[in-house]
């Protein structure tokens, strides 16, 4: 009988965990227990960066329903829901504004049916990219004659690496 060691299942198991969070970038907020006429939102993204067009939909105003969204938490205004190629969803969209801080934003949406939905976008600022412009040490950019002495040096130890261990596996040794 054969049997499969537990740390092979469970190292698998925790990866097929892993990769299923990292493939779920929409946000679904959960229902308000307290208002039974609340609904869950779909932000796509959930996480966005100031200037990023946000899309949000909903079940929660039926079938040819309409609704109108609030993202005045973020200062992007009221925008329009209408229904979509999809059977009893609302579709919407906004801008997030240039000047938004980094953070977490109430969105809602007030259904012409009674309902509402809510849902929470994340705001993050993209992080610089490039070379950073200190004017010291290496932050300026690659030289050309470092890396090429560098690539040099790695290849000769390599070769002198190589000829060691044949040699010695020939037992070729002064001695």
């Amino acid at each position: 009988m054969r049997r499969t060691p537990v740390p092979l299942l469970t190292g698998t198991a925790l990866t097929v965990l892993a990769l299923g969070a990292l493939a779920a970038p929409v946000a679904y907020a959960n229902n308000d227990g307290g208002h039974e006429n609340t609904q869950s939102l779909e932000i796509f993204p959930s996480s966005a960066d100031p200037g990023t067009t946000v899309t949000v939909n909903t079940l929660a105003c039926g079938s040819h329903g309409h609704g109108v969204g609030d993202a005045n938490s973020l200062g992007a205004g009221e925008f329009q829901l209408n229904p979509s190629t999809h059977k009893e969803v609302v579709v919407g969209q906004f801008t997030v504004p240039h000047h938004t801080k980094s953070g977490t934003y109430p969105i809602s949406v007030a259904c012409d049916n009674g309902k509402t939905a809510r849902g929470d976008l994340f705001v993050k600022h993209k992080s610089p990219s490039g070379h950073v412009q200190t004017g010291v040490g290496g932050s300026v950019g690659p030289d050309t004659a470092q890396v090429t002495a560098g690539v040099a040096v790695l290849a000769a130890a390599a070769v002198g690496g190589t000829w060691l261990l044949r040699r010695r596996a020939s037992g070729a040794q002064d001695g």
